[in-house]
């Protein structure tokens, strides 16, 4: 048995040399994955690690404070330059310096550095001189340090509050305004609550000594974070990154999407694909079950496959067009002279949105699910068919009750393909509905809570701005690796869901078919 098993296993010559190489080309494609994964995840998750500060003394007995990001070799065997993030953009008007390594005389790490996150001018980098309250009282030493981390937590607590003040009473109150029952006087209580908040934020100010010498004032309130990363444990440290990470993932973007987070992205980017997929199925699934069980299958219908099949090859950009002319500037037009007219000449669904962007690329993605539902329904044996009809089933009945649950799994593959398309396009998008900025997503308390006509902010555009848009490219780079790495994993989601949910169906209806 052992001799009849090794007979089985053995390649016919010139077979073993060809396995090897289709191997050695699935390893190759798993590696270049696995490559392009590790490259976005040090990147981008490496961007939140706080990282030391480096007190640089050169030759010339200039001094500066920044944390090292990379080293690049010279021309022509000339050295090697070392790029730091200094910050202090508001002092020089920059917030990275290149220097040669063999013009460095000695590096340190004091302990007594400190990061500051700003709304404005980006981080801040220097020794913590003073904090100045409010009131006027000016704390030295290490006393102002505790004095400022007490301020930033309640900083933050004021923030927190006034973000949900205006999310939840004053945009409500605002957009109800003019309603019967609605008592003119609370929306001025909640203006003045607004204000209290903005008070309690303003005043106080913090001095630092910067390493040139040179002395920088900050204004309390527009201090987001405070580190002193050399001081950092390993523990601090982790800590300090979980926060990043998470800040990221769940708050809006600032300074020309160099800095902040991407959660409006997040949101905008799922919310589309969902409802492409809630539009494009039933149209793909109805024109496969025509093509494939309805049609007479002449030349006609030949040619109908062949264009489908040619439509998904056609750039995207195309689409974006059709999108713009057609949905947009057609459909969305004629919606706003009909029940819009009051608000014209501004626009209401004849401008881009969340609509016409997910009917775009429902029509990009059409084909796809086309294709993969009528191979699906091809696979099903005509017995399934027969059978059905001879026990009495009429024709509509053996289609919806035989044919469409074994061709589940094909419909579902299609929309995995469509999702992962749909999710990454760019290009139709710029002209039918995103933004570059749109903090306020497009799902809020008041009806019709789900407000197609705004425009929404997505992960792939948001990535394309940051990176050729951004006045800093420096910093944006970091964040382009970290949204990147987020859109994949958004994609692995969608598509992990709808994996699972196709071998559910096969799984039961392979079983039923094999009874």
């Amino acid at each position: 048995m052992r001799e009849a098993s090794s007979r089985r296993l053995r390649l016919p010559r010139g077979e073993g040399a060809g396995a090897w190489l289709c191997a050695g080309s699935v390893a190759l494609s798993l590696l270049a994955l696995l490559a392009l994964l590790a490259l976005l995840t040090v990147r981008g998750l490496g961007h939140f690690w706080p990282s030391p500060v480096e007190l640089v003394v050169l030759e010339d007995g200039r001094q500066l404070a920044g944390e090292r990001i990379r080293e690049v070799p010279l021309a022509r065997g000339d050295g090697v330059e070392r790029l730091y993030r200094t910050g202090n953009r508001d002092l020089d008007g920059d917030r990275w310096a290149w220097v040669r390594v063999a013009a460095i005389e000695a590096v340190s790490h004091p302990v007594d550095l400190v990061v500051l996150e700003r709304r404005r001018w980006g981080q801040a980098i220097g020794r913590l001189a003073a904090f100045q309250a409010a009131s006027g009282e000016r704390i030295e030493g290490e006393a102002a340090w505790a004095a400022l981390e007490a301020r930033l937590d309640e900083l933050t607590a004021l923030r927190d509050a006034r973000d949900r003040l205006r999310e939840e009473v004053i945009l409500p109150l605002a957009a109800r305004r003019g309603d019967e029952g609605l008592a003119d006087g609370e929306l001025t209580a909640a203006h003045g609550r607004l204000r209290e908040l903005q008070a309690a934020m303003a005043g106080g100010r913090l001095i630092l000594d910067t390493a040139d010498g040179d002395s920088l004032s900050v204004p309390l309130e527009q201090v987001l974070g405070a580190r002193r990363p050399n001081a950092m444990s390993t523990l601090d440290r982790l800590a300090a990154w979980g926060e990043g990470v998470w800040r990221f993932l769940s708050e809006g973007p600032r300074a020309a999407n160099t800095a902040g987070g991407v959660w409006p992205a997040i949101f905008g980017t799922v919310l589309m694909v969902m409802l492409m997929s809630i539009l494009v199925t039933p149209f793909g699934v109805l024109a496969a079950i025509y093509l494939n069980e309805v049609a007479h299958q002449g030349r006609l219908t030949r040619l109908v496959r062949i264009a489908v099949r040619n439509l998904a090859g056609v750039p995207s950009i195309v689409y974006g067009v059709f999108g713009l002319g057609v949905f947009v500037y057609g459909i969305g037009g004629r919606l706003d002279r009909w029940f819009f007219e009051a608000s014209l000449p501004s626009p209401t669904f004849g401008t881009g949105g969340l609509l016409w962007a997910s009917l775009t690329l429902a029509l990009l993605t059409l084909p796809v699910v086309i294709v993969a539902t009528e191979e699906g329904l091809a696979r099903i044996p005509d017995q399934q068919r027969e059978g059905a009809l001879a026990l009495g089933a009429t024709r509509l009945e053996m289609l919806s009750q035989v044919v469409l649950p074994m061709a589940a799994p094909a419909m579902l593959t299609g929309v995995i393909l469509a999702v992962a398309r749909a999710a990454g396009e760019v290009a139709p998008l710029m002209l039918v509905g995103v933004a570059k900025l749109a903090p306020q997503v497009p799902v809020d308390g008041d009806f019709p809570f789900l407000h197609l006509e705004r425009k929404f902010m997505h992960l792939g555009y948001h990535i394309f701005d940051a990176a050729f848009h951004g006045g800093d490219v420096q910093a944006a780079m970091p964040l382009v690796y970290a949204t990147a790495l987020l859109l994949v994993l958004v994609i692995l989601v969608l598509n992990l869901t709808a994996i699972f949910l196709r071998h559910h169906l096969s799984t039961r209806h392979g079983a039923l078919t094999r009874r």
